[in-house]
């Protein structure tokens, strides 16, 4: 695919992450990279990178390929940026075979994001 494509590609998922950001008045435009791992029972844990698109000290919003939908429980860790965070999954918006997805941080205001937003 060439680069037309490519930015094809990542306008799409901009566009799918602020779709679902304007369910979200107080979440702001951040680019934080993150590690997303879903836990899927047992042992088995799925794990991405991931840039968080949108956030504020209670949500985040980011770009997801996990198979992630509405309150399945994820871990968020901000590369370089202090420890693990618990989340709830609150939103998800597909869009032209994107998924863009919102968490709510379980233990309160997200240190990380506050200081990034």
């Amino acid at each position: 695919m060439g680069k037309s494509g490519d930015l094809a590609l990542t306008a799409n998922g901009q566009d799918c992450a602020e779709q679902l950001a304007r369910f979200f008045p107080q979440a702001r435009p951040v680019r934080i990279p993150v590690q997303v791992t879903a836990s899927r029972g047992g042992r088995t844990n799925l794990r991405e990178t991931a840039i968080v698109e949108y956030g504020d000290p209670e949500h985040a919003i980011f770009l997801s390929t996990l198979p992630l939908e509405f309150d399945d429980r994820v871990r968020i860790e901000a590369t370089g940026e202090g420890r693990p965070t618990e989340a709830t999954v609150v939103g998800v918006q597909y869009h032209e075979g994107r998924k863009a997805v919102a968490v709510r941080f379980s233990q309160g205001p997200c240190d990380w994001v506050v200081t990034q937003s």
